[in-house]
């Protein structure tokens, strides 16, 4: 079809359209009310135990000859130790980098002859390998899966190519407003506790991480009797067992006693605000963040549901005042992260240098304003609809389904609570989240950290705020818990 055709068409399909019927008076004006919630048929998982300690999870699903099998240390960053932040991290990468027997690229096409691929990673409070597969490639998957969770080398070579991706990747993450205080903010919540320091590293610490530190912190936390196979899909418990005894069984429970897991929060030497000024920065990045309750507090759905009020999805309260209604920034959010001991709250916006009180002041009220004034229940309602259909989506791949039971198995949370997730959020009310959010996110326990050019906003933020200190970027040092290198004032 010529051009010239192609704009004749168009011009008729507009003619037609505007000679419709159904004209803009017919249009709705208003989004159609959230339908029903919907019901969820998830498997009971089911537990078994091998006699090293190994924990065995499975979730049948036998609509497709697909299956996920993912080993999870209940260990991950928190573990790094002084000077060695991102180590858990690093280990957890290497594992697919080598084993007795297998290179990297050896193991890559080993996990692609099964149609799948290795994922390696350390969060805070678990590390974990996972790979999918279909059914009759299983066996073959899990001694795959074995090999290098148990007898990963760390070849050198592996170990410098793997620290300067991640320092790298790091170098990207600090020059990204937003992102340096989120860093910096962990700092001001947690101290020199041990959720308070970079899971990824920092530019000292990963220069500092040698070959030896890896393998020791492997020898310390991978070992049965602090592990979990979660296996989820086509796969009969019977079947799950039998092949865990076949390719875990033999894994030895060492006689040391499990490592103790450090306090996640210590001392805190940071105000509850603090200025980075990064002089010629385009951009100001806006956190504030709070301490939230540990996985396996009861009140995790309504931290859950105050969070898609306050900043969860596109139309949730921060980005409707500071980009809808002002257009202050492109997005602004929320995120609610419990874990073991404890958890954090982020809000986060970038912004104008010129601006960036103004958005401190937004995001601050909105926190208010959840502890204070019951959430209307028409907003309340389209914040479930949205959480539960995120919900719903998350568990349509067997990967997904056993992500969601890894974390309720790592934070010992009753399984069963994978197919009570609707119930949950859906009997959250307006008065419980106003009470949840005076007690936890009020301004005593408040912590906001901007990052930008401080000349540009300086002044007014320590007039709005008096109590607000500067730091220098050049002058930050993410290792110690006051973020000042050594001999460096704050202003």
């Amino acid at each position: 079809m010529s051009r010239a055709i192609q704009s004749l068409v168009t011009a008729a399909l507009l003619v037609a359209a505007l000679a419709s019927p159904a004209g803009a008076a017919d249009f709705p004006r208003t989004p159609p009310a959230p339908g029903p919630a919907p019901t969820l048929h998830v498997p009971t998982p089911v537990r078994q135990t091998l006699p090293n300690g190994l924990a065995v999870i499975s979730v049948r699903r036998a609509e497709l000859p697909l299956v996920t099998a993912r080993l999870l240390i209940r260990r991950g960053g928190e573990m790094d130790p002084a000077g060695r932040a991102g180590l858990a991290n690093l280990t957890a990468n290497l594992l697919t980098k080598g084993t007795v027997g297998r290179t990297a690229p050896q193991i890559a096409a080993d996990a692609e002859a099964l149609g799948g691929s290795l994922d390696a990673y350390a969060g805070w409070d678990q590390s974990s390998v996972g790979i999918t597969v279909t059914s009759p490639k299983l066996d073959a998957a899990l001694a795959l899966l074995a090999d290098v969770v148990r007898r990963p080398t760390f070849p050198a070579d592996e170990l410098a190519r793997a620290r300067k991706q991640a320092a790298d990747d790091l170098q990207l993450m600090l020059s990204q407003p937003t992102s340096l205080a989120s860093l910096a903010s962990a700092r001001a919540v947690f101290g020199d506790g041990a959720y308070g320091h970079p899971r990824v590293g920092t530019p000292q610490s990963l220069g500092q991480i040698t070959r030896a530190d890896v393998q020791r912190l492997h020898q310390t936390l991978y070992r049965p009797d602090d592990a979990i196979l979660v296996l989820t899909g086509d796969i009969t418990p019977a079947q799950a067992l039998a092949l865990a005894r076949r390719r875990f069984g033999d894994w030895v429970r060492p006689a040391a006693p499990l490592p103790p897991v450090p306090a996640p929060a210590g001392h805190s030497a940071l105000p509850a605000v603090l200025v980075i000024d990064q002089p010629g920065g385009g951009q100001a990045g806006v956190v504030a963040a709070h301490v939230a309750p540990a996985r396996d507090d009861p009140r995790f759905y309504v931290g859950t549901v105050a969070n898609a009020v306050l900043g969860g999805s596109y139309s949730a309260r921060l980005n409707e005042e500071i980009r809808i209604k002002r257009g202050l920034s492109y997005g602004a959010n929320s995120s609610f992260d419990p874990r073991r001991d404890a958890g954090l709250w982020l809000a986060s916006a970038q912004t104008k240098n010129p601006s960036a009180v103004q958005v401190v002041q937004l995001m601050q009220g909105e926190f208010d304003r959840l502890g204070t004034t019951a959430v209307p229940a028409a907003e309340l309602a389209a914040r479930k609809a949205t959480l539960i259909g995120a919900y719903g989506r998350s568990l349509e791949t067997t990967a997904g389904l056993a992500r969601r039971v890894g974390e309720l198995a790592v934070y010992g949370v009753d399984l069963g609570e994978v197919a009570r997730y609707v119930d949950a959020v859906q009997a959250v009310t307006p008065a419980q989240i106003e009470a949840y959010a005076h007690a936890y996110l009020g301004a005593r326990a408040r912590h906001v950290v901007v990052v930008g050019d401080a000349s540009v906003f300086g002044a007014a933020m320590r007039k709005a705020y008096p109590g607000s200190v500067q730091i220098g970027r050049q002058a930050l040092d993410l290792d110690r818990a006051d973020l000042r290198a050594a001999g460096q004032p704050a202003r």
